[in-house]
């Protein structure tokens, strides 16, 4: 449990890393623009200056070899800055730097004085005139560089979590799949042992009842051991699913563990359902391992004493099984956590277990399994969602 706080934590951190840097980039990138913004307005006031200082000179002056230069220069300097030069009666006197053709356009021109009037756009004041500009295509990128920032790294985030969360994954499943395996591999040789026994103790007391039946009891256990080992084998492998009559395969998995409940546990499920025709295609051992799995968690949950309950449903596609019990419940924020590997609020074990069996029902069995409902002190339900069977 306290890795999965531990990467809980982890996320919150980088996720607070990340907001921290979008939101200095953003100062930062305001602040730069806001300068430039400055910078285009003074460079804005120098232009109108100009442009009325050069308007000033009359023909004499300019046959008289007046130095111009300087005016030019800075008339032409401006290449970046869409402005709009118009006279105190708000008539447009002339353009730059909105394109061919669009300089000359008279009634484009006006129109977009009176949208820059109507955005209150506080214009350039001269002698005579006045001046309305756009602020150039460098400043408008630099304004929308965090946001293309941000877009680009949130892609490159979400990308890299689901390449690194599905390797992760990939590499987790090996894992229980060797170990699985490897669990089926080293129950053979005690299995084969103790089957080599039970025939020796046969051919010694043949005649001896109690003998034979404490022999007997033993296959039984023996003949469990061989299924547990054969469920173990097939987790990693593509299993056979075969046509099963919900009702039935349930009512035997069920009055299975009631026999090694205890006395101080009530099983009610539905009885006398199996000529309802309601099929699904399960592995059988595999099946039966996932729901004995969430049984022996209940009884765990409530202590040897309590009721557990279940319910078939179903509709047009699903087949639903919901496992109750009246065991402490699980919170709410640990819905999704239950079925990772590792996860376990007992004292013994490896949590591998809701992590195989939702293996099992949702990579063999294209199911679904999850927490339908649960609450502190009073219960939890499973719901297992197969398909139907088709036919």
């Amino acid at each position: 449990m306290d890795i999965y706080k531990e990467r809980g934590k982890w996320k919150i951190y980088l996720a607070l890393l990340g907001i921290i840097i979008v939101l200095l980039s953003l100062y930062y990138t305001n602040n730069l623009a806001a300068k430039l913004a400055q910078e285009e307005r003074k460079k804005m006031d120098i232009w109108l200056t100009e442009e009325e200082e050069f308007n000033d000179y009359d023909s004499e002056d300019l046959d008289n070899g007046c130095e111009v230069t300087l005016h030019l220069k800075i008339k032409a300097s401006n290449t970046t800055i869409p402005l709009i030069m118009v006279d105190e009666r708000g008539k447009v006197i002339a353009a730059r730097n909105f394109g061919e053709g669009l300089d000359s356009n008279y009634v484009f021109l006006q129109k977009e004085v009176e949208k820059m009037k109507a955005a209150g756009f506080e214009p350039i004041k001269g002698f005579a005139s006045f001046v309305y500009y756009k602020e150039s295509t460098i400043l408008r990128q630099l304004r929308y560089f965090p946001y293309i920032q941000l877009m680009l790294i949130s892609v490159f985030v979400f990308f890299g979590y689901f390449t690194l969360n599905a390797a992760r994954r990939s590499e987790q499943n090996r894992i229980w799949v060797g170990m699985a395996k490897e669990t089926a591999h080293q129950l053979g040789t005690p299995i084969s042992a103790i089957m080599a026994w039970i025939e020796h103790l046969k051919m010694l007391r043949p005649h001896d009842e109690d003998v034979l039946e404490v022999v007997d009891e033993l296959e039984k256990d023996m003949n469990r051991l061989d299924l547990v080992a054969d469920r173990f084998s097939k987790i990693g492998s593509e299993p056979k699913l075969e046509k099963t009559d919900i009702y039935e395969e349930m009512e035997g998995i069920l009055s299975y563990m009631n026999k090694r409940a205890s006395k101080n546990v009530q099983f009610n499920y539905p009885e006398g359902q199996s000529a309802s025709g309601t099929f699904v295609a399960i592995n059988r051992h595999l099946f039966d391992w996932v729901v004995e799995n969430l049984i022996r968690n209940a009884l765990d949950a409530m202590g040897g004493k309590g009721e557990i309950s279940v319910n078939i449903s179903e509709d047009n596609r699903w087949v639903n099984i919901d496992i109750s019990d009246t065991g402490k419940g699980i919170p709410a924020n640990k819905f999704k956590t239950v079925f990772q590997p590792g996860f376990t609020t007992k004292q013994r074990g490896w949590g591998l277990g809701l992590s195989l069996a939702k293996r099992i029902i949702e990579e063999y069995h294209k199911g679904r399994i999850f927490v339908k409902e649960s609450t502190e002190g009073k219960g939890t339900t499973f719901r297992l969602q197969l398909p139907k069977a088709a036919g």
